[in-house]
């Protein structure tokens, strides 16, 4: 069985979407917000300017899970996002869609590596804690028992 393929323009068809955004423990809606924002995206100014509403008819979502997701977005240094403003045929202003930019990878990559960093020495500082509270009770020999009665005396 032949298929008929179409000739495909992997500049006009496609849109990159960067290996490391699946190493950054996004959510998978994280990251179907992401490749949306991508696609829509101006590749000049890294730019684009969708409505909760448009994201979520195009995914499959509500607007507010598009908002969530949009947050996390942020948080984990992916996109940075503006309010914009609109002026209507009345002359009155109003707020318009905000204006999202896909920020660089490298600093996304940066931030979530800093983060684990950050839990793994908090971690190592926690077992540290637990580790001199077992000896202190080896040598005072205190209980588990003992010590919450210590607690409750207090």
């Amino acid at each position: 069985m032949k298929y008929n393929r179409q000739n495909r323009n992997a500049l006009k068809n496609y849109f990159p979407l960067p290996n490391e955004i699946f190493s950054l423990g996004l959510y998978s809606g994280e990251i179907s917000v992401y490749a949306y924002l991508m696609y829509c995206e101006d590749r000049k100014t890294f730019q684009c300017h969708p409505s909760y509403k448009t994201i979520g008819r195009a995914l499959k979502m509500s607007r507010n899970t598009v908002r969530k997701y949009i947050k996390g977005l942020e948080e984990k240094q992916l996109i940075s996002t503006e309010p914009t403003m609109i002026s209507l045929k009345s002359g009155k202003k109003q707020n318009g869609n905000l204006l999202y930019t896909i920020r660089p990878i490298k600093e996304a990559v940066d931030y979530f590596n800093a983060q684990q960093l950050r839990k793994a020495e908090l971690e190592t500082a926690r077992l540290n804690a637990i580790r001199k509270l077992e000896e202190y009770d080896r040598k005072h020999s205190i209980s588990g028992a003992s010590r919450s009665s210590l607690f409750e005396a207090g």
